[in-house]
């Protein structure tokens, strides 16, 4: 996604930014083939009806009301249908970070001053010492979003956040009698795990995995892949939280 700019409006103080997508997508790509031929496969915009391939400019959209009937929408009329705060971050509030379950993130975005801005580090020494987080509405593409901008060591960073209908959970969990003993030796093998977040030691061992397989693949080898054996399980719990407190000493 291209630079975008953009402007925070926090009551009567406006504070230009350029918004840079935090995220990479670090797949692997691969292209479906012709297993035949090896040509790369092309998709089509069909319409069976009238048995014809279409251009882009013989679409648009529409909304399946009923079972086979449609109401439509050309481009222009979509058009009409744009906020008009389509270059604004609205601030609406300030709550706490910990009242937001993490289930809500969506995809995070870095908040850069491009001017060194007096407005930018004054909103950020003000989220850092009320220690709040902003909440705030803001459209991105063509998305209505509603997102929080929080200060961090690498400036404002605004997470766009899933609406309530689109986040499934529904009835809230109720706890069972716990047995003492039991606790005491899970809170000890969590005690025996714990440690700092380190996400520069996480990697992803498919993605290695595949790499190797492609750099084998040019270089006309065989791919010979060593599963890792399955640890027996243990049905008692006491036992299991037992052993596993052994293992880790």
């Amino acid at each position: 996604m291209p630079n975008i700019h953009s402007n925070i409006s926090f009551a009567l103080v406006n504070i230009p930014v350029i918004m840079n997508s935090v995220i990479k997508n670090n797949d692997t790509a691969f292209n479906q083939l012709h297993k035949k031929c090896l040509n790369r496969v092309r998709y089509l915009k069909y319409c069976p009806y009238c048995q014809k391939n279409l251009k882009e400019a013989d679409i648009i959209k529409g909304y399946e009301f009923t079972k086979g009937e449609y109401i439509t929408f050309d481009k222009s009329e979509l058009n009409k249908l744009k906020l008009d705060n389509e270059k604004e971050i609205e601030v609406i509030s300030f709550v706490l970070l910990s009242a937001i379950d993490p289930c809500y993130f969506e995809k995070s975005y870095l908040l850069e001053t491009e001017h060194k801005s007096k407005a930018y580090y004054l909103f950020c020494e003000a989220l850092k010492k009320t220690k709040r987080v902003a909440l705030a509405k803001t459209i991105i593409g063509s998305k209505f979003y509603y997102c929080i901008l929080r200060f961090t060591e690498f400036g404002i960073i605004l997470t766009t956040l899933y609406f309530a209908e689109e986040v499934k959970l529904s009835t809230k969990f109720t706890m069972s009698k716990i047995n003492p003993k039991e606790l005491e030796l899970a809170v000890k093998l969590i005690d025996s795990l714990k440690g700092p977040f380190e996400p520069e030691k996480y990697q992803d061992e498919y993605r290695e995995r595949l790499q190797k397989a492609i750099t084998k693949k040019l270089n006309g080898q065989t791919i010979k892949i060593n599963k890792k054996k399955s640890s027996k399980q243990v049905n008692d719990l006491m036992k299991a939280l037992e052993k596993s407190l052994k293992l880790k000493k």
